[in-house]
């Protein structure tokens, strides 16, 4: 067996342009195999192909059901998932459960914001100290 491509390398084009073009390209691709998984996947759940790397497929998904079904039926999803040409090398599958979407209070508590103030006058780093001060005086 051939050793598995990875296909998310960074080229001597990315160091030169920086990392948004890489991480660009990355969203990218996840998006397109998210795309051509989904059908072969259990329906009604949000499947989403986070990492592809080094033959190992790690998807996400909301239902535990859902994802526990996949685990313990592998073996047929990968034998029908390396008939897509992008996921030919793969040879494992790992999914998690996809986090929930958390509220973030609309105050900070005033225990945080004394910390953060405290932090900010530590940081030696100017921009990082501003932010934390910013962040703390931020009171939508």
């Amino acid at each position: 067996m051939s050793e598995p491509k990875n296909v998310f390398q960074q080229t001597r084009q990315h160091i030169k342009t920086g990392n948004l073009s890489f991480l660009t390209k990355q969203v990218f691709e996840f998006q397109k195999l998210t795309k051509l998984i989904q059908p072969l996947l259990p329906p009604n759940d949000a499947w989403q192909v986070v990492c592809y790397q080094y033959g190992i497929l790690t998807i996400t998904g909301e239902n535990q059901a859902l994802i526990s079904q996949v685990g313990y039926l592998q073996k047929q999803y990968i034998s029908q998932l390396s008939q897509i040409h992008e996921l030919k090398d793969l040879q494992k599958i790992q999914v998690q459960e996809q986090p929930k979407n958390t509220k973030i209070p609309k105050q900070i508590p005033p225990a945080t914001l004394e910390m953060l103030h405290h932090a900010a006058s530590f940081v030696s780093d100017p921009k990082l100290s501003q932010a934390l001060v910013r962040l703390a005086s931020n009171k939508k």
